[in-house]
């Protein structure tokens, strides 16, 4: 234990990072001091909002600097502590980067406890990316039963969370996804009531045959021809929660015209549409309700969840180009370090 392979940020990308933008490289393993924990990463978390960070434009977070080691949620084990709070073995959820070691301040961990839920899940459906479904369709969508919900990247670590949240809340849910097995696995897995690709040349005839009734609420993770097409079947007092616009990420410039926003705003304005953007920390007050329900649902298989395992901290840059064309299949993961759990 005294190499410590690590993906820095090289430099800032111009449209699809890649390995030029982010380099493995070799260091040593940190020395633990007063207070901190050293940790053997287990799973690193890939989102797509880690895209943003390696922009220097001003945003709700503060970007990764060039030439520092890309940031992360991981689960990992305790190699070395010098904080009373953890022991050598425990399992803990931090923000230990695209590396293999990390030296985390104590105060920073959440302990894991193995026998509760797979470890995994920390950064999965009980972590970050179930919490923004909850949050963000709770407190912003407000789906009402009998009404129509449609979820883009519905197959995603998001979006096959919010379509189950809202079939239980009694609504008629329509998942949009970029592949058939995708739009199979929504239905078949999550009891979606319909899938539409994207990508088929009739998506907005389909899509609007999966909402006879229009749309109600449209929890927004792409942007895109998938938010044209919604835009144009929403009802009256439609809510749009703005978790995400992914397919305009690696955009280097700005879209062909023409200007279309004049519209846009006159359609917000006659069909007095809620349109709100949220990070998920906004709605940290209810955390302790989301582990409550989450933990619950998923005891009692009301909540279904998939994981995409990569292995190898070196396939790290290509998983995350994937992850941004949307070839994952549910919340994907890098699997860094041998899992003692499983």
């Amino acid at each position: 234990m005294t190499v410590n392979r690590q993906i820095i940020l090289a430099k800032r990308p111009e449209g699809m990072p890649d390995e030029s933008n982010l380099v493995l490289q070799e260091g040593a393993v940190p020395e633990c001091g007063d207070g901190q924990v050293l940790v053997r990463t287990i799973y690193l978390s890939l989102d797509p909002y880690m895209r943003g960070r390696m922009s220097a434009a001003k945003s709700y977070a503060a970007s990764v600097e060039e030439g520092a080691v890309m940031e992360g949620g991981t689960v990992g084990q305790v190699v070395e502590s010098r904080h009373p709070d953890f022991n050598q073995g425990d399992y803990v959820l931090g923000r230990g980067g695209w590396q293999e070691y990390s030296l985390e301040q104590g105060k920073t961990l959440r302990k894991l406890d193995p026998a509760q839920a797979p470890i995994s899940t920390a950064v999965g459906v009980l972590g970050m990316p179930g919490f923004t479904a909850y949050a963000g369709l709770e407190e912003i969508g407000k789906p009402q039963k009998g009404e129509t919900v449609v979820v883009s990247a519905a197959a995603g670590a998001v979006g096959q969370v919010v379509g189950q949240i809202a079939k239980m809340k009694g609504c008629r849910v329509v998942g949009v996804a970029g592949a058939e097995d995708k739009c199979r696995q929504v239905v078949e897995a999550y009891g979606f009531d319909a899938c539409v690709n994207y990508k088929d040349d009739d998506f907005e005839k389909q899509l609007a045959e999966a909402c006879p009734n229009g749309i109600d609420v449209y929890f927004e993770n792409v942007g895109g021809k998938v938010f044209d097409a919604v835009m144009g079947l929403v009802n009256d007092f439609a809510r749009i929660p703005v978790c995400g616009r992914i397919a305009h990420y690696n955009d280097t410039g700005l879209p062909p015209g023409p200007d279309r926003l004049p519209a846009f705003m006159g359609k917000i304005l006659v069909k007095r549409l809620l349109l709100k953007g949220f990070i998920q920390f906004d709605y940290i007050h209810r955390a302790a309700d989301f582990q409550r329900d989450m933990s619950a649902w998923i005891r009692e298989g009301k909540v279904k969840y998939q994981e995409d395992v990569v292995e190898g901290l070196e396939n790290t840059v290509s998983a995350f180009q994937g992850l941004l064309q949307g070839k994952n299949r549910g919340k994907l993961l890098i699997q860094v370090g041998e899992d003692p759990t499983r």
